[in-house]
């Protein structure tokens, strides 16, 4: 049993054997691939796994704070396994490339603006868009 299955199991979540696939999945990709991405690799597994299938998964995992939804302003929602490690990303504007970073000033900014406020920070999700600094030499 892989990682992110024993987390469903932990959870409640029944695991059929196409949801193992799914969660395989996720827990392989190296980036933030979505639903129609997710299909392709899944059905590389069990060619049975349907695209509606991956759809109703990745909700249910969703609910179960499984897997973390983003809106890279592309028009896809795309997936990552949630996990304890906080990180940012960076979306290349050109090549729709997502880079996962950390930054300890940038935690500690958004910490300081919230107590200025007169809040304290249970949680925060940052997305920077841009493009390489290579790109704007060319202009």
């Amino acid at each position: 049993m892989d990682r992110l299955e024993k987390i469903c199991v932990e959870k409640g979540l029944r695991m059929t054997d196409q949801r193992r696939v799914i969660t395989q999945v996720i827990a392989g990709a190296e980036d933030h691939p979505d639903v129609e991405e997710i299909h392709r690799r899944a059905t590389e597994i069990d060619s049975r796994i349907s695209i509606a299938t991956v759809y109703r998964t990745l909700r249910l995992l969703e609910d179960y704070d499984v897997v973390h939804r983003h809106d890279f302003q592309d028009g896809r929602a795309r997936y990552e396994e949630a996990t304890d490690d906080h990180h940012d990303h960076l979306i290349d504007v050109r090549t729709r490339e997502v880079i996962e970073f950390i930054n300890e000033e940038i935690e500690a900014l958004q910490e300081r603006i919230a107590r200025e406020l007169g809040y304290r920070l249970v949680g925060h999700r940052l997305e920077l868009y841009g493009v390489p600094l290579t790109d704007e030499k060319k202009s």
